[in-house]
């Protein structure tokens, strides 16, 4: 009795003490789990140069995190500045009057002549559409803006926050297999179920934001270049917003390039329309559905749509970090009931 005592005390300790640790560490969560994706990203690199360095550890792990510096964190901060920079420019010229979108709302009402008395039918006002897409752009661009403002301010802690993840990096690129035997030794799964489960996440991890990372940085490249020839203001800004809607699966892209291309068909531009509905179903939708299957679906071996819901749920709820998260909650989901059905069910 007096030992059921001690253990069951024990263990509330124990919930209680992880707890608390827990919430110590939930301010600096985003860094811990960047970090983490990134030595899970570039586990097999570090595998694969482990024989030219030997028992140097250190100077491999300081290799491999130069090297995602340089291909991976230095470009995301350029995209990220760039953005901030043509919102900002962007808020200035809507502010300014030297883009008025009555202009191109009116345009669009006159291309569609039949289209006022059918949503008179419906009983919807295209001034108030009109004006809601306004204050929707206005918002916009005056939020990239305060961001970009914000980021000026308090490039102290962005700075700090970006030191805290890569110093975290470089740690789980030297000790990752230690951490790794330690979990399975302290999780009382038994250690076949959590390698299972681990191996998944590694998987899962690595295809998400290899794959999508990929698809999107494509996609965005080849958006922005084309809106570029066709001389749509902004081309940058629009590229890094495609690169980023890319990131949800069977929409992607499409969301940006289909409505400007229907704008210009409807305003008269008709061959501007129609090498952009060519280029972006022929282009950069072949991206997607080459690319993401190959990077994405088949290594998490997760259907198209559990892959997009489990994204947007992630990205509703965790924010950024969702898009690693999503899938990740979704696959251990899958994981944990194949292992139950495995061995509880047959």
């Amino acid at each position: 009795m007096q030992e059921k005592l001690a253990q069951g005390s024990f263990l509330l300790l124990l919930i209680v003490v992880s707890v608390l640790f827990g919430r110590i560490m939930l301010p600096f969560f985003s860094a811990i789990l960047w970090a983490a994706v990134i030595a899970i990203v570039f586990y097999p690199l570090q595998r694969r140069w482990s024989p030219l360095f030997g028992k140097r550890r250190n100077l491999l792990a300081l290799s491999i995190l130069l090297l995602c510096t340089l291909i991976v964190i230095l470009p995301l901060l350029f995209i990220i500045l760039s953005l901030a920079q043509e919102g900002s420019n962007l808020y200035e010229q809507l502010h300014s009057g030297k883009i008025d979108l009555n202009q191109y709302t009116e345009k669009l009402q006159n291309a569609f002549p039949t289209l006022q008395p059918l949503m008179d039918r419906f009983g919807i006002e295209f001034s108030s559409i009109k004006q809601q897409l306004t204050n929707a752009t206005v918002e916009a661009s005056r939020y990239m803006a305060t961001q970009a403002l914000s980021v000026g301010q308090n490039t102290a802690q962005f700075l700090i926050s970006l030191a805290l993840m890569l110093y975290l990096t470089f740690f789980f690129l030297r000790d990752g297999d230690k951490l790794v035997r330690l979990l399975i030794r302290a999780l009382p799964l038994g250690d076949v179920r959590e390698r299972q489960l681990l191996a998944k996440i590694a998987d899962v991890t690595t295809a998400t934001v290899k794959g999508n990372l990929v698809v999107a940085a494509v996609q965005g490249a080849l958006g922005g270049f084309i809106f570029w020839v066709l001389g749509v203001q902004g081309a940058l800004l629009w590229a890094v917003v495609m690169a980023l809607v890319s990131l949800l699966p069977s929409v992607g892209s499409a969301l940006i390039w289909g409505p400007v291309a229907i704008y210009f068909l409807a305003t008269g531009s008709l061959w501007q329309g129609i090498v952009l509905i060519a280029f972006g179903a022929g282009v950069i939708g072949l991206v997607d559905n080459l690319l993401r299957p190959i990077l994405v679906g088949r290594t998490t071996k997760m259907p198209d749509y559990l892959v997009l819901l489990s994204t947007l749920g992630g990205i509703a709820i965790f924010g950024l970090n969702g898009f690693v998260l999503g899938p990740l909650i979704a696959a251990l989901f899958l994981g944990f009931w194949d292992i139950f059905m495995q061995d509880f069910n047959s």
